[in-house]
């Protein structure tokens, strides 16, 4: 016996009863775009395929929001590091022209760009890819940065090789990276005056820090160390703090070279909430103004060069103890290292602090011996 047939269902009928399910289309145009907005950029294309009204959406600057050249799963290459080939960096950096079209022909309208170029590369020339994109698009509203400009993604290790690799070269390819960086960030002040987060590395340089203290929106800035030999100068820092009205967290990666031994910092804001120079090594405190400051993170970090007691003895002499110079700049700390401080913890002796003290500060009254 065949099996009953089943009935068919006239088209009309059939669109009609989906249209009634899920009137997307008879939604406000600002409503489907938000709704589109959720979607990841491999998804926004999948949608442009589905009709013409959709295609038209998909093609508004307002759906494209976000540039992000950090992507791995793309292409399918597992965690950082792992090695690849020179066939695949190439097709990598094809997505990343092609990716940069796609962004510049929709005028896309960002809010968030993240990226992690080598701009000292003269051969694929990062610099100016970037540079394009930010002529090209709306990035006005551009609030959320987070540039490695010292590094590219998945290049494989033979390309970043130099034809000589005597110190002379390296001093070079980091003098073009700082060239191509500081016009990059020149560039920035003017298109994206609104970034109120920004991650990067920084060679606090004169000029590098002019530019920086131009972002007076900035709430969260982390500034990574760019070379590990670099000076950064008490001054240098205390300028980059104070000229920041709205910076309420600050993160510090600063390697305070051996030759620089017994210089101590002083950091002063108004608004700054939370601060964490864990990172960093040698980074020592003589005065903190900080009234607003609630979470402070800070570690003593062992380098593994031993020193003698007479050289150590008078480095640490120079330094204050961590507890004075908090009791007396943060009347507002209530966490230190991720532990809860009692209200009471100025009023009695430090000895309480003592476990946290000891991972933190280099004063002589925590240190009877050490390493750096």
């Amino acid at each position: 016996m065949s099996p009953q047939k089943k009935l068919l269902i006239p088209v009309s009928t059939r669109r009609k009863a989906v249209d009634d399910f899920f009137p997307f289309n008879s939604l406000p145009v600002e409503c489907q775009l938000h709704v589109l907005s959720f979607l990841n950029e491999f998804d926004k294309c999948s949608c442009a395929l589905v009709c013409l009204s959709w295609s038209c959406l998909v093609r508004s600057w307002k759906l494209w929001r976000v540039a992000d050249y950090s992507r791995r799963g793309a292409f399918h290459l597992g965690q950082e590091g792992l090695l690849v080939s020179n066939r695949e960096f190439e097709r990598w950096k094809s997505w990343v022209h092609h990716y940069t079209h796609h962004l510049v022909s929709r005028r896309a309208s960002l809010l968030t760009l993240k990226a992690s170029f080598d701009l000292g590369d003269r051969c694929n020339k990062w610099s100016e890819l970037l540079s394009h994109l930010l002529d090209n698009i709306h990035c006005r509203d551009l609030s959320h940065l987070d540039l490695n400009w010292t590094f590219t993604l998945f290049e494989p290790l033979d390309l970043r090789v130099h034809s000589s690799s005597s110190s002379h070269q390296d001093s070079i390819t980091k003098m073009d990276q700082v060239t191509s960086f500081q016009e990059l960030l020149g560039k920035l002040t003017h298109s994206c005056p609104r970034i109120s987060k920004m991650r990067l590395h920084f060679d606090w340089s004169d000029l590098s820090v002019s530019l920086l203290t131009r972002f007076q929106q900035l709430r969260i800035l982390e500034l990574k160390y760019f070379w590990v030999f670099k000076l950064v100068t008490p001054s240098t820092l205390q300028t980059l703090t104070k000229s920041l009205p709205n910076l309420k967290s600050l993160t510090l990666h600063i390697l305070v070279p051996l030759r620089n031994l017994g210089i101590s910092y002083t950091l002063e804001s108004k608004s700054l909430e939370f601060l964490d120079v864990s990172p960093s090594r040698g980074l020592v405190f003589s005065c903190l103004n900080l009234p607003a400051l609630r979470e402070l993170r800070a570690k003593k970090i062992v380098r593994g060069i031993t020193l003698d007691r007479r050289t150590r003895l008078r480095i640490q002499s120079r330094w204050p103890c961590l507890y004075h110079v908090l009791q007396q700049g943060t009347p507002k700390l209530q966490a230190l290292n991720n532990e809860r401080l009692l209200p009471t913890w100025r009023e009695k002796s430090y000895g309480e602090l003592t476990a946290i003290l000891e991972q933190s500060c280099y004063c002589v009254q925590h240190l009877d011996s050490w390493l750096w």
